[in-house]
């Protein structure tokens, strides 16, 4: 360490928090790495595999340290640890600080495997006694943590576990650039008999620490944000669901009405297959069904519909075979359903058909068809065709601004709603939204998968680092040496 001039340390300084804003922003690009890092509980082979994608390519870059002559910034071992323990706890940070002395022990480097340990022990128990916030919200920017530590303090005097955990890298790596002042050939770190350049030493160590923090911790919200926007949206379409419901029981009971005294025989096969529906309607029922089972549902109440009109009313159905087990939004085609009948054929003393069509379109869509030849829509409530996924038209029912609303919630722009009506010829609702298979599912990332991300991360790392390929010729040259 004698031998390191002031103006080396100053540029390993540097490159060492590009090389651990490399290894952070190589990280965030695989999906594997993102889901461990963000699950609240790991299984042990979880943690392993967060554990290897890490430390993989920092095992290189010690070697690259050791193996290169005057290449030192490679080696953020001492970071690592850290990192490793106030994230993921202190038994893992003792096997990646393990692994990453491997490479300096070669070297001769004896005092690098106890050091990390106890390195990682005490990341580790910091980890374990701060709060999650205080880990994830650290920042590297030393000069604004201070400042906000005083201002705080000043106000409500209480323990600061950021400026803790900053005053604890800093401290740690002090005395660790003394011990390989003592021991140059024993133990690796970065020190210097100037007192501003070894103050420089002591505060980029927290800066290396923070800088995968900020990074991971952008994609940590950003996760939370998404994690918040699909609540809402269950919020919204189980509202507009409960909506729909009370609808459809309160026309359904209706009917039943009508038929108690004429024909008491009918009312009581009705209020048995609206037990059958309320009792479908009281399960959790999915987001999304296949269509099988929405014409299933619909077949339920078209049948008390047929009681009701008797002949008058006829139900055809083109389904093509193909659609069947494509996802659709629940209860979609019920509330379509009933307006035909009691908008359409309900006026119409000849009563009328109801015919509905799917079937996947050329360019891969569903489409989706209900259709009646009941009396239409005046002119000026045959609103524009044009499939718009937002607000309903003002005089629409509230089935139709349901199934508008639940289509525009479920698939944006890809999902429209089209309405043509002819007055006295009918009328016929299109819808059409991207084809979802009902068996797909997502699944955990196999050992396989950690490795290949282990060994893009590695690639980019060294892609940014060494965009030349000079130092990696160089460590096969001392190698073969």
């Amino acid at each position: 360490m004698t031998h390191i001039t002031q103006s080396l340390i100053l540029i390993t300084l540097l490159v060492k928090l590009g090389v651990a804003a490399a290894l952070s922003a190589s990280l965030a690009r695989s999906n594997v790495f993102k889901r461990i890092l963000l699950a609240a509980h790991r299984t042990p082979r979880e943690t392993i595999g967060l554990v290897a994608m890490i430390c993989a390519p920092l095992v290189l870059g010690v070697l690259i340290r050791v193996k290169v002559p005057n290449f030192l910034a490679a080696d953020i071992s001492y970071e690592a640890t850290i990192l490793l323990g106030v994230l993921v706890g202190p038994l893992a940070a003792m096997a990646g600080g393990a692994a990453m002395a491997i490479p300096a022990m070669g070297h001769h480097e004896y005092w690098a495997l106890p050091i990390n340990l106890i390195v990682a022990a005490v990341a580790g128990t910091f980890g374990r006694f701060a709060d999650r916030e205080d880990v994830w919200s650290f920042s590297p920017m030393i000069d604004l943590s201070i400042y906000r530590w005083v201002t705080r303090n000043l106000r409500r005097p209480h323990l600061d576990r950021q400026i803790l955990l900053l005053v604890l890298i800093a401290v740690l790596q002090l005395c660790l650039g003394f011990l390989s002042h003592f021991y140059p050939r024993r133990y690796f770190a970065l020190y210097s008999y100037e007192w501003w350049v070894e103050l420089l030493i002591c505060a980029t160590s927290p800066i290396v620490v923070g800088i995968p923090l900020k990074i991971w911790n952008a994609i940590r919200v950003e996760k939370k944000l998404e994690e918040q926007g699909r609540l809402l949206l269950e919020a919204r379409l189980d509202a507009l669901q409960r909506q729909i419901n009370p609808h459809f029981l309160f026309n359904t009971l209706n009917s039943i009405t009508s038929l108690v005294r004429v024909q008491p025989e009918l009312a009581r096969e009705m209020i048995v297959k609206l037990a059958n529906i309320l009792r479908v309607l009281l399960k959790d029922r999915e987001a999304f069904v296949p269509l099988r089972d929405e014409l299933d549902f619909t077949d339920d109440y078209l049948d008390i519909e047929v009681v009701r009109f008797g002949e008058k009313l006829k139900v055809v159905k083109e389904i093509a075979p193909e659609t069947l087990d494509v996802v659709v939004p629940g209860m979609l085609l019920q509330p379509l359903i009933e307006n035909s009948i009691k908008h359409g054929l309900e006026p119409r003393i000849s009563g009328g058909t109801i015919t509905l069509r799917s079937r996947i379109t050329d360019d891969g869509m569903l489409q989706i068809e209900v259709e009646d030849d009941g009396v239409g829509m005046l002119v000026e409530q045959n609103e524009t065709p044009a499939a718009v996924p937002g607000l309903p038209p003002p005089r629409s029912g509230i089935g139709m601004r349901n199934v508008r609303e639940r289509m525009a919630v479920q698939y944006g722009e890809l999902g429209t709603v089209e309405v043509n009506s002819r007055p006295g010829r009918g009328t016929k609702v299109t819808l059409r939204m991207p084809v979802l298979d009902a068996g797909s599912a997502t699944w955990p990332a196999s050992g396989r998968e950690v490795i290949a991300a282990a060994t893009h991360v590695m690639d980019g790392v060294m892609r940014k680092v060494d965009p030349d390929g000079r130092f990696g010729q160089a460590l096969r040259s001392s190698t073969r040496r």
